[in-house]
């Protein structure tokens, strides 16, 4: 019985990865499409019916090109990097708090927090490996950001650490069953959203890849499959993200059609901010993170640790 168990299991996690790669797929055309309508164009609408199977031609595209890589760069670390970064975005969703079992167990938030942690160190070997300045100097920008970010992520979750008092993403629904956490945490959502973006590397805050100035960042010696791979971790990341909002501070209940209606909305907001947004200074971009949202993360934690102290001890 043990092993039919894992066999389940191995299974249940090979379909999770599929549908996952299927909905980046997807994202990316939702991207082109809506990018061009803001745009005033059409988008992708040649290959097939509107358009609908470009995003598999441009990976067949992209996997069929001819691999080339720099003369000086460190190749083994230069070819992993892209592996290991979508290795650890589409791990990371193996905490997903599926109600069949899956891996929902009693420390997702630990889960998240360490898979999301370990993505910087791909990027900075991807950029250090690739033997380029501009490539070494965008990798360098995107760890900066991410460990700024990830202060305030941590603290958020925290928070919600202090709230249910509980690791298991589970307890999210049955805290959310009779009011949903964004009105009481209005503020801490959307510090939560701009830190996804930031850690994300997006737009507003796409500055380990400032095509402007550093011509890709820290993917610019990168083609082909590896380009590729690096695309579809960013992505997959993006819809994580999105579900994680979801699952903090609206409703997380798996059993409700409507939390895949909010997953998708919020996996649009990514591509509105990328359409009506400017990018910010790299020196606000700091100050944003250390001088704003740690500050007002780290009150929301004490308040609630407060609250807790003050209600098991009888004072209120």
């Amino acid at each position: 019985m043990y092993y039919l168990d894992l066999i389940f299991l191995f299974y249940g996690m090979l379909i999770l990865i599929v549908c996952i790669l299927v909905g980046v797929a997807f994202l990316t055309l939702l991207e082109r499409k809506v990018l061009g309508y803001i745009q005033l164009r059409k988008g992708p609408n040649k290959v097939g019916f509107i358009g609908i199977p470009q995003p598999f031609s441009d990976a067949i595209k992209l996997f069929t090109k001819e691999q080339v890589y720099p003369f000086m760069s460190n190749y083994n670390l230069y070819y992993l990097s892209p592996v290991f970064n979508l290795f650890l975005s589409l791990l990371i969703w193996m905490c997903i708090p599926f109600f069949s079992g899956f891996l929902s167990f009693s420390l997702g938030m630990l889960f998240f927090l360490c898979c999301a942690s370990l993505s910087v160190y791909t990027v900075m070997l991807a950029g250090w490996s690739s033997n380029s300045n501009y490539s070494m100097l965008g990798s360098m920008r995107a760890v900066a950001q991410t460990i700024s970010y990830e202060v305030g992520l941590a603290l958020t979750l925290l928070s919600f650490l202090i709230l249910i008092m509980s690791l298991n993403l589970l307890d999210l629904k049955v805290y959310q069953s009779m009011i949903w956490f964004i009105v009481i945490m209005l503020p801490l959502c959307m510090v939560w959203f701009v830190s996804s973006l930031a850690e994300t590397n997006r737009t507003p805050f796409d500055f380990a890849e400032g095509e402007s100035e550093l011509v890709s960042g820290f993917n610019v010696e990168y083609s082909g499959g590896g380009f590729a791979l690096i695309f579809l971790a960013e992505y997959s990341s993006i819809l994580f993200m999105s579900m994680m909002c979801c699952l903090l501070f609206l409703g997380a209940n798996f059993l409700n059609v409507l939390i895949f209606f909010l997953i998708g909305f919020m996996s649009f907001l990514w591509i509105w901010v990328r359409g009506t947004l400017p990018r910010f200074r790299y020196d606000k971009l700091m100050y944003l993170a250390w001088k704003s949202y740690l500050p007002l993360t780290l009150n929301y934690f004490l308040f609630f640790l407060g609250m807790k102290i003050f209600f098991f001890t009888g004072i209120i």
